[in-house]
């Protein structure tokens, strides 16, 4: 601990404890999170706050080892027990992006939603925050006077790298493979429980895991093409999901993704022309159901019960029409 404040002290940062932590000094290896508050002060007389977390829905996560932009935050957690609060003191050269990674924050945890943010292209963008700023003027005011800050962060949580499901952005690229079945596994298993939202959530988390490999690969090589063949059980799987849930667009969005890359996918046929039928958007409902039995005829007597509720549905709304016209004209 000693050591750490002392390395501290030669990098330019000053540490005060506000409130004594609870246990010994965590090892803190890449990949543990921390929850914590945070308030940044100015250094004047007044203590100008700039920003505070506490004013958030959440507190601030941050996990050691992947880079933060304001490495001035990792270094001092380091340094901090579990529940601790401390206050330091960080030289100018430490905190020149501070304006910057403000503002992202501020964007992230909806500070001022009615405020408005002047954003655009890279360098369209650039040329606006140069003449406009950040569209904060405590903000444009830091960048324009470089000055030392304050942080007083609060420790709320502690979690080592293997006791917390690690977000997509967090994981390696083998935890992203390994991850990929587990989540398949999970959602059939709620599935089956007919808990269709939460195994929603696992095929979306796994199309997310996907997506996030196949931006890595060039369109039209091997492993783009086994990666966007992956997805399609996923993608299926979220939109019966989706139809159970009488969730109809989402369903249609998802299956007309499958179709688009195998057209002659049966199955992706009959469910979106299940969903299509839930929509009411009748026309394309007996489209991709006359093609399912073109492709496949043993199928023949699903989408014959399929077109017979689509029937009857059609029949009630002529008959519910008809009654409204009838009481216009009555």
């Amino acid at each position: 601990m000693t050591d750490l404040i002392a390395k501290l002290y030669e990098q330019g940062i000053a540490k005060k404890l506000l409130g004594c932590g609870k246990g010994d000094l965590p090892e803190y290896a890449d990949g543990t999170k921390i929850f914590f508050h945070y308030r940044t002060t100015k250094c004047d007389d007044e203590k100008t706050v700039i920003d505070d977390s506490r004013k958030h829905e959440k507190p601030m996560e941050l996990i050691i080892g992947k880079k933060f932009k304001l490495e001035v935050w990792e270094d001092c957690l380091k340094t901090m027990r579990d529940k601790e609060r401390a206050l330091f003191i960080a030289d100018t050269k430490h905190v020149m992006s501070y304006p910057h990674i403000s503002k992202s924050l501020r964007g992230i945890f909806g500070k001022d939603k009615n405020h408005e943010h002047h954003e655009g292209g890279h360098c369209c963008g650039m040329m606006a925050m140069a003449e406009q700023g950040l569209g904060y003027p405590d903000l444009d005011d830091l960048v324009k006077n470089p000055q030392p800050l304050e942080f007083t962060l609060e420790i709320l949580n502690v979690q080592k790298p293997n006791d917390y499901e690690k977000d997509a952005w967090a994981m390696s690229e083998e935890e992203r493979t390994d991850r990929i079945p587990v989540l398949k596994e999970e959602g059939n298993a709620l599935y089956a429980q007919k808990k269709y939202g939460e195994a929603a959530e696992k095929y979306g988390e796994a199309l997310g895991l996907l997506e996030q490999k196949v931006l890595k690969e060039k369109p039209g090589d091997t492993e783009w093409e086994k990666l966007e063949d992956m997805k399609k059980p996923f993608l299926l799987n979220f939109s019966q999901c989706k139809i159970n849930l009488q969730e109809y667009y989402p369903a249609i969005e998802h299956l007309s993704t499958v179709l688009k890359r195998d057209p002659d996918n049966v199955k992706a046929l009959f469910r979106r022309g299940r969903a299509h039928v839930g929509a009411w958007n009748p026309e394309e409902a007996r489209e991709d159901f006359n093609r399912v039995v073109e492709l496949d005829s043993t199928l023949s007597g699903a989408v014959k019960k399929e077109i017979k509720i689509l029937d009857d549905k059609q029949k009630l709304k002529d008959e519910n029409d008809k009654q409204k016209l009838k009481g216009l004209f009555s």
